[in-house]
């Protein structure tokens, strides 16, 4: 997720540390019914930035997720069902949730009482349910793309797209809206028949009933939430075939098919590009969506990266940019997609390797020398540890602001880490590295922990305290190989 061109990044805080435990009962008491908690109180897994996001005490292993669309200014009717399975005995169990109205729950087909309590649901089902078995959870709900800007659904000129990083897909559907809780998704979305939609993942059909059509979409791979994407609107859906004949779909406005083709036709030589360097695309289809909204950002959803329509249009950004951003959403694929952070903090893993290749490919389509960029990214590494922390320690989001962690420090400053090991280990073993990483990783989640051992195993050096320093560090360290570099405490 880079920052549109002209944009100012958000303000930030220190983050506040927290956990909350969560609460089991003896095995005696299975399968009893069950009563609601004394206090109803938000839960998480803990993440450092995000303390409240993702729950304890089950897996999600799928949702099914029907939308009802009745435009853009008025909420959607949903009914979302998850299948989970239950890691711990559960009397009670929390969903992420917010911006809509819950009507009902069922908790294996029957009843559950359920309580708001903050941007949680705590969910209390007739019957405890089992440690180690399969439950299901239907949640009838509404949702409501009238929100404040915090994310979720965005509203475009002829309808919606989603924009869920960092913390926002909860605000659509519920469900345990962390990284780390990565699940297969089913889409099914009622429209006007005029218009158009496209999700994550491969259509199953569509059936048009009176003025209505059904879509429905499924994905191949396990998704992070804040990876998922519907686009409903008046749009055109170009394809073509990418490397290997991999099915490429695009959406654009329909208005503007000719006009942008200029850009939807490069995917697939991007595509080759990338997968020369880090290894097949890892997923069953990938494509660009171009939304006509202004959200300040471009973003990497699965199989289908969101962009502002106004930045194709634009003629004060070279070429070679708006491709390099292009590719560096397409990068995402692999890392930050496929291989999915274990916690917030390990967001440098996405950001740092996005802007690497973006760099790259920027400097091959004439733009700036990608030596040139790491060495004024280092020069500014200080100034940017100051201003967010150090890459794999970063400050928590500013008040209101969820999408402020991402500062420059995840970008460029983690590239530069990257720069740092390459030139350490030397650009045959980093090349190795970044391959075994993404296949060893594919559809699952990893951490810097399981970086730094895979890089020291793959160079044949113990690298961990040569990467802490760079990693947590609040200054930068020497870069190898370049004596002459020099950071600064300028403001970045």
């Amino acid at each position: 997720m880079p920052h549109s061109p002209g944009t100012r990044s958000p303000n930030r805080r220190r983050p506040v540390r927290r956990r909350v435990a969560f609460s089991t009962a003896a095995a005696t008491a299975l399968l009893v019914g069950a009563s609601a908690p004394p206090v109803a109180t938000p839960e998480g897994i803990g993440d450092r930035l995000f303390p409240y996001l993702g729950n304890p005490g089950f897996d999600v292993v799928a949702y099914d997720i029907a939308l009802g669309y009745h435009g853009n200014d008025r909420p959607l009717d949903a009914v979302t069902t998850i299948r989970a399975e239950a890691t711990s005995w559960l009397d009670h169990f929390n969903l992420d949730f917010t911006q809509g109205t819950v009507r009902s729950i069922e908790v294996n087909g029957m009843p559950a009482e359920f309580t708001p309590v903050k941007e949680d649901l705590v969910v209390t089902p007739a019957r405890a349910l089992p440690a180690h078995r399969g439950f299901t959870v239907k949640v009838h709900h509404t949702s409501d793309p009238r929100g404040t800007g915090d994310g979720g659904w965005v509203r475009t000129s002829d309808g919606l797209v989603m924009a869920n990083q960092a913390d926002a897909a909860h605000r659509i559907f519920p469900g345990s809206d962390h990284p780390s809780a990565k699940a297969r998704f089913t889409f099914h979305v009622t429209v006007p028949k005029d218009l158009t939609v496209v999700a994550n993942g491969l259509p199953l059909g569509r059936v048009t009933q009176g003025e209505n059509t059904t879509w429905t979409y499924r994905t191949l791979h396990p998704m992070a939430t804040e990876l998922a994407q519907i686009s409903i609107g008046r749009s055109v859906v170009p394809r073509r075939s990418g490397p290997r004949g991999l099915p490429v779909r695009d959406v654009v406005p329909a208005a503007e098919q000719q006009r942008l083709e200029k850009w939807t036709a490069r995917t697939p030589d991007q595509l080759a590009w990338m997968e020369k360097r880090v290894g097949p695309f890892p997923f069953e289809t990938y494509g660009v969506l171009m939304a006509d909204a202004s959200t300040g950002f471009e973003l990497e959803t699965q199989t289908l990266s969101l962009f502002e329509r106004a930045l194709f249009t634009r003629t004060d950004i070279p070429d070679w940019y708006l491709e390099s951003i292009m590719v560096h959403e397409l990068a995402h694929q692999w890392f930050g997609d496929s291989v999915t952070p274990r916690m917030w903090s390990d967001l440098w893993l996405n950001e740092g390797h996005a802007t690497w290749y973006e760099a790259l490919y920027a400097e091959e389509k004439g733009g700036t020398k990608f030596a040139d960029r790491m060495r004024v990214a280092y020069e500014f590494s200080d100034a940017m540890r100051v201003d967010g922390g150090p890459p794999a320690a970063p400050k928590g989001p500013a008040p209101g602001k969820k999408i402020s962690i991402f500062r420059p420090v995840v970008y460029d400053g983690s590239a530069v880490v990257l720069y740092a090991l390459h030139e350490k280990i030397g650009a045959p073993a980093f090349e190795r590295l970044e391959r075994e990483w993404v296949a060893r990783h594919r559809d699952s989640t990893a951490g810097t922990d399981d970086f730094v051992a895979l890089a020291s195993r793959v160079s044949g050096q113990d690298l961990k305290q040569f990467l802490h320093a760079w990693l947590y560090g609040p200054t930068t360290p020497p870069m190898p190989g370049h004596p002459d570099w020099k950071p600064t405490r300028k403001p970045a």
